[in-house]
């Protein structure tokens, strides 16, 4: 076996691109996966769609719009241009994890189909609290969610789902060890599901709303990106990993710089690291803003591909590299960013925020200034970002060089693996000895910690304290719950290095430790391998695929469950301008999806909405007070929380709004964050700009998202202001609505609003959601074939 250096991590080289199997040609039918019989990679209708467009086009192509092109619905009329267009897409894929996988089915339930129409799998990972040990945690998490995971597993059995029970892994590790494919469009209900891109597919995070239109049968559709284009030049070396790439990128472009863009990675630098290497990169795009983030097809990934079990699909990719999975020489980007390999160095982003990027060598300096705690807490590895074979052979090779010199970890340490595989792989290999030697904890296979499901025990809520993880992202109170915790993203290199000094302004490129003999040392670069050598241990199955005949199967939902509830359909918008409504919060900075919907102890109601909804905005800060979940009743003066007070207008009849500013929805996917304002009542959600998830999923239940023409109107309004939005008779594609502003004291002015609903958007509203759209439709279809 040949070995490539990259710095000290070696990339094993199995088979090189120049080598393809004789029994395949561009004609063969080639199995998408190892798990399904019916699903088969489709290159040459791709290439054949593609013909089509570089007819109309006339230009070169980038490899990101290769696969976008490819999937079009209808290539020969579908509108494009970048930025502007509504594209009609066919995507080859749907995953859904446990948490959104509840809604995502219970709308596809209420569609009334008897079965899905695109390959889809359900993944099990967020329901499981880190509290003990990954065995113990399991068992527990699986009595606690007996009733979600049954339905679950019940309603993929009956609608042709494949599904992966507790303990599988991280739904983004499960897909890129078994499903992604280079030249693929999957979409997933996550908003890390670009994770796969590192194989060379584009995969975007969407709303349940949107996996039910793609279960359903129905196109999908996605605002046309623009495209930014990352050249990658030189090596890294070192201390630096891919990780630092993304991180470096963060800092860069902020947490909005890709919103409404594919990010795609070109130049000599990507064919110096790893296929998991790059799928670190393409999760963390989600951080940017980034609808989604792709390498080119390249020798990394035929390795993966290879040691994956998946020959063929390396073998099939190579016979169309060069006309479909790679891009045009002389493509153009709408943006361009160039990274030096060679002169990176690691990182550290955060606090609060992922896109604060602080180099390693200023952390020493910009720590005291800023008072970020120095003594870190906490030190957790793993997660869907950063819990590869590569990532955990480098992690345990330096914590082997600490032992030599009698250390052990300073902090509490964690071990998240990504996948049943991984850690079955990493516990033959000894890694995970070495961890628990160290004094780590190995926790289950499962999002865990990065999504704040970890029963922290160390300290006491609003204690202020540091902790650093190899996660993707660290917004306020996400890990923990503690508003006090500061949170940094780093490599898992750069976590370990902080685990063993327990002090944020060390750097190990510079900075010697004290050995228990009492002698300096600094510690060696890491090491690793970028693929097992004695290949992937496969470790439990916890797949369960549908059965042939599933017509006994049953789906029941007690009507008496806490935890699932059936979806009643939102009413329909009654022809008529909203007038005279109370703004339920205008929100003060940074209001993301885990300040809309938190995640954490209320993952539990994510299958139901009303039980749910009592977690409506509470993070949100009111401008009013500077205080989360505590706002004024506009009709009784009284203060409360806001899903109750939301509550409260929608039973007397009063429709309402919300305020809010940049970037609104930034972060997870959760469609939650979406359904919660619906059913409590609200009418519309006004912004100066929206994060695409967000937007997409108000759409897609009904409400209107709109954004200030004027920013500066933003700071015009008052909390204690009435509402009316007008013009809606005449609601249309690029034509502004109206706001008139009622203050409380003063004249009442007009506020412009702008928004991007298309045709088909604005019939969702008129229907009353995308789902009752579908089914008006569903039902002429069929009036008409009776």
């Amino acid at each position: 076996m040949l070995a490539v250096s990259r710095g000290s991590i070696r990339i094993s080289r199995c088979r090189g691109m120049a080598t393809v199997s004789s029994r395949l040609t561009r004609d063969s039918k080639v199995h998408m996966n190892n798990l399904e019989d019916h699903s088969f990679i489709n290159y040459k209708k791709n290439i054949d769609n593609l013909a089509i467009i570089r007819r109309r086009l006339n230009r070169p192509l980038t490899y990101a719009e290769k696969i976008l092109y490819s999937h079009l619905d209808d290539p020969e009329n579908q509108e494009i241009e970048r930025g502007k267009s509504y594209l009609k897409l066919r995507p080859d894929r749907v995953a859904c994890q446990d948490a959104t996988a509840q809604m995502a089915i219970l709308q596809f339930i209420s569609a009334g189909l008897p079965s899905v129409a695109t390959p889809a799998t359900v993944h099990c990972d967020h329901l499981i609290q880190a509290q003990k040990s990954g065995p113990e945690d399991l068992v527990r998490a699986k009595k606690m969610n007996k009733e979600v995971f049954e339905f679950l597993a019940s309603a993929c059995a009956k609608y042709n789902i494949g599904f992966w029970g507790p303990g599988s892994g991280i739904i983004h590790q499960i897909l890129l060890e078994n499903y992604a494919f280079p030249g693929a469009l999957f979409i997933g209900t996550d908003s890390h599901t670009p994770n796969a891109g590192g194989l060379g597919q584009l995969a975007i995070g969407v709303g349940g709303a949107d996996a039910v239109d793609v279960l359903a049968g129905q196109s999908w559709e996605l605002k046309a990106p623009k495209f930014i284009g990352v050249k990658l030049t030189g090596r890294m070396s070192g201390w630096t990993s891919p990780k630092d790439i993304i991180l470096k990128l963060a800092g860069i472009t902020t947490v909005k710089g890709g919103t409404g863009a594919i990010v795609e990675y070109f130049g000599d630098g990507i064919n110096t690291f790893s296929c998991t290497g790059m799928a670190t990169i393409c999760n963390m795009g989600a951080e940017i803003g980034a609808t989604t983030s792709v390498f080119p097809f390249n020798n990394s990934m035929v390795e993966f591909l290879n040691a994956t079990d998946r020959s063929d699909i390396a073998d099939f990719a190579k016979l169309y590299q060069h006309d479909y999975l790679s891009a045009d020489k002389g493509c153009e980007y709408d943006q361009v960013i160039e990274i030096d390999l060679n002169n990176l160095e690691p990182y550290v982003n955060g606090p609060f925020t992922p896109d604060l990027a602080t180099p390693v060598s200023k952390m020493k300096d910009v720590a005291p200034v800023k008072g970020w705690p120095t003594d870190v807490r906490v030190g957790l590895i793993g997660s869907c970002t950063n819990s590869s074979y590569e990532d955990m052979s480098r992690a345990a090779s330096i914590i082997e060089d600490a032992k030599k010199h009698g250390l052990k970890a300073k902090t509490l340490f964690t071990v998240t693996p990504g996948s049943e595989q991984v850690r079955a792989t990493i516990e033959r290999d000894g890694f995970l000895h070495t961890f628990e030697e160290f004094g780590g904890k190995v926790l289950a296979n499962a999002c865990g910690p990065c999504i704040g499901q970890w029963d922290r025990q160390d300290i006491k809520k609003g204690e202020k304290n540091t902790i650093v993880s190899s996660f993707n992202r660290n917004f306020t109170s996400r890990n923990d719950g503690n508003p006090q915790t500061h949170a940094f993203v780093a490599s898992p290199e750069m976590v370990v290095a902080y685990a063993i000094s327990g002090d944020l302004r060390f750097n190990p490129v510079s900075d010697t430790l004290l050995g228990a003999d009492g002698k300096e040392f600094k510690l060696q670069p890491p090491e690793g391998e970028g693929l097992p050598a004695k290949g992937y241990d496969k470790g439990k199955d916890t797949y369960q695929a549908p059965p042939a005949d599933r017509s006994s199967v049953r789906v029941a939902i007690a009507p008496t469950s806490d935890r699932l509830q059936q979806l009643t359909p939102f009413k329909p918008w009654n022809g008529k301008d909203a007038k005279n409504m109370p703004i339920l919060i205008k929100s003060f900075g940074k209001t993301t999806t885990d300040h809309i919907s938190m995640a954490g102890p209320w993952l539990k109601y994510r299958g139901h909405l009303q039980n749910i909804s009592n977690n409506y905005m509470i993070g949100a800060i009111n401008i009013v007070n500077k205080e989360a979940n505590n706002i004024q009743n506009h009709y009784n003066g009284a203060w409360g929380g806001v899903p109750d007070t939301a509550a409260w207008y929608r039973d007397h009849g009063h429709k309402w709004v919300v305020i809010g500013g940049e970037n609104f929805g930034e972060g997870s996917s959760r469609e939650h964050a979406a359904l919660e304002p619906r059913f409590l009542g609200g009418f519309a959600i006004v912004t100066k700009s929206f994060a695409r998830i967000h937007e997409t999923n108000l759409k897609k239940q009904g409400l209107l998202a709109l954004n200030f023409k004027n920013p500066e109107d933003y700071d015009k309004i008052n909390p204690d202001d009435e509402m009316d939005i007008v013009g809606l008779a005449s609601f249309a594609p690029g034509k502004d609505l109206t706001m008139v502003v009622h203050p409380k004291n003063g004249s009442a002015w007009k506020c412009p609003l702008t928004h991007s609903f298309n045709k088909e958007q604005i019939e969702w509203f008129k229907a009353g959601s995308a789902l009752n759209r579908m089914k008006n439709v569903f039902a002429a279809e069929k009036a008409d074939r009776n």
